[in-house]
């Protein structure tokens, strides 16, 4: 039996779990791309598995649609695997643990995927139904949607008919998305040098910041949360300008695109430091703690002096600084505000993932903007930034933004059919998240766009959760939608 049997609609609950049991974090989405592709293949739909990983699933349109439009749903089948430190489930190999409590559902330790697992269980359980009369439905799933869009930047859509289409990668019901930003990825790599001095007299510390509500970079990324990695990076840039420093080891975050809630170091100290080097932490981590507030309350930094050096290397005190400043210097967090829609965030970055590597302090940044040449000029800056510091940067996977259409038949068709089934208007909103919609709209002429989906809280992070009663709503308004909106 099924954690999420009884749930209703049964179908789509069916599905979700069927997607839950396959791991598909994205650059692992091999199984659950195959899994998609036999799904068609056994009930005789018409479908393309391209090697990218990408599944177009067709049906045909009921008796009595043949004049109607078909409609293209879409939605992407990997999700950001993240899990809670010392966590034992393997994700890229094993199945999620769905638990239900408070009519939620959430997966134990780990991120539950409905970002955008949901969106792909709506479009099997409508590919399935065989007792609702449905237009002609074209369903697009693409791959490694949450690491730039890759599989949508990649896809052929030349064997679709429809010019409308509903993203089911929405995370707030009654809230209709319209427009969105684009985003790139921002990889910088600054040189370390090995030590090769005598660190007889020195001890082992290790900082761990810890306790940070995390959360996607863009959704949340104007709430004031810390962000690990750029407050260690912080504090070890404050220590490396007073005291003799020395990195060992420093990691933190697990993707670019999600707010690293824990973050990591091993450093070597002078023994005669140790006391200042505990006050000046002490000190800087009351700070921190003052400026987070109610706004990321659990803060945490703790701290671990060893008696003995197990590190096996080090790098150079002059190397160490120089990289700290680096961290320091790039920028972090929101950059602007949009001068049009009251509220939104413009342009913003997010340091997802710091790691040393191969004598290489690597960082990770996830880069949005509602505003292309915004995104473009502080690609450019951080560039600049980084060779200035002796480092490199590349930009990666960049996508465009998707802009507002005024003139949407289908965001007219949709809002009705809100109203008569809620008695409420919809909230229109446009938001700093990526979708994919900016880029498959460049792949179909005069596409009409509209993002939906039920209520999640907490996406990319180990704290994920969905809410029952809303999924089943969403998918009561998409049937409407589906079978009344469109008819003439």
């Amino acid at each position: 039996m099924g954690v999420l049997e009884g749930l209703q609609p049964a179908s789509v609950f069916h599905y979700f779990e069927e997607i839950s049991r396959i791991p598909h974090g994205s650059g692992n989405i091999g199984k659950i791309s195959d899994y998609l592709r036999d799904f068609a293949k056994e009930r005789g739909l018409f479908h393309i598995q391209d090697k990218f990983g990408n599944v177009v699933i067709v049906k045909e349109e009921a008796a009595g649609f043949e004049k109607e439009e078909p409609y293209i749903l879409q939605a992407h089948m990997d999700m950001v695997a993240v899990a809670d430190e010392g966590c034992d489930i393997d994700m890229k190999t094993e199945s999620l643990r769905l638990k239900t409590e408070a009519g939620k559902i959430y997966a134990e330790h780990t991120s539950l995927g409905g970002d955008d697992g949901i969106g792909v269980a709506y479009c099997l359980a409508l590919l399935d139904t065989e007792d609702i009369a449905l237009p002609r439905l074209e369903v697009i799933l693409t791959a490694d949607e949450e690491t730039g869009m890759e599989g949508a930047k990649e896809i052929d859509l030349s064997m679709l008919q429809g010019h409308r289409m509903i993203n089911l990668d929405q995370e707030e019901e009654g809230i209709f998305i319209v427009s969105c930003a684009g985003g790139a990825r921002v990889d910088v790599k600054i040189p370390l040098a090995e030590d090769s001095g005598d660190t007889q007299n020195m001890r082992q510390l290790t900082m761990r910041v810890k306790g940070l509500l995390g959360g996607h970079s863009g959704v949340e990324i104007d709430k004031g949360r810390g962000n690990a990695n750029w407050i260690l990076g912080a504090l070890l840039c404050g220590l490396s300008q007073r005291f003799d420093i020395r990195l060992s080891k420093i990691q933190g975050g697990q993707a670019d695109n999600a707010i690293p809630r824990e973050a990591e170091a091993l450093i070597l100290v002078r023994e005669e430091d140790v006391a200042e080097i505990d006050a000046f932490l002490k000190t800087e981590e009351e700070k921190f703690r003052t400026e987070l507030g109610e706004k990321d309350p659990g803060f945490a930094l703790e701290k671990v002096c060893h008696n003995g050096i197990v590190c096996d290397k080090s790098c150079t005190k002059e190397s160490t600084a120089q990289a700290l400043a680096c961290i320091c210097k790039l920028p972090n967090g929101v950059i602007d505000r949009s001068a049009d829609v009251e509220g939104l965030v413009e342009t913003s970055l997010n340091l997802g993932v710091m790691s040393l590597q191969e004598n290489e302090l690597r960082l990770s940044y996830a880069v949005r903007s509602s505003v292309d040449s915004s995104r473009e000029n502080l690609c450019r800056h951080m560039i600049e930034i980084a060779e200035r510091a002796g480092a490199r940067a590349k930009v990666k996977n960049a996508y465009p933004g998707w802009a507002y259409r005024k003139d949407s038949p289908l965001r007219e068709k949709m809002t009705a059919a809100y109203r008569e089934l809620f008695g409420k208007a919809p909230t229109i909103q446009a938001i700093h998240a990526g979708l994919e919609c900016g880029i498959l709209a460049g792949k179909i002429a005069d596409l009409d766009c509209v993002s939906i989906g039920p209520d999640l809280s907490d996406v990319h992070t180990a704290q994920e959760k969905m809410d029952i009663a809303s999924v089943e709503r969403v998918w009561n308004y998409l049937l409407k939608v589906l079978t009344e909106c469109g008819q003439k």
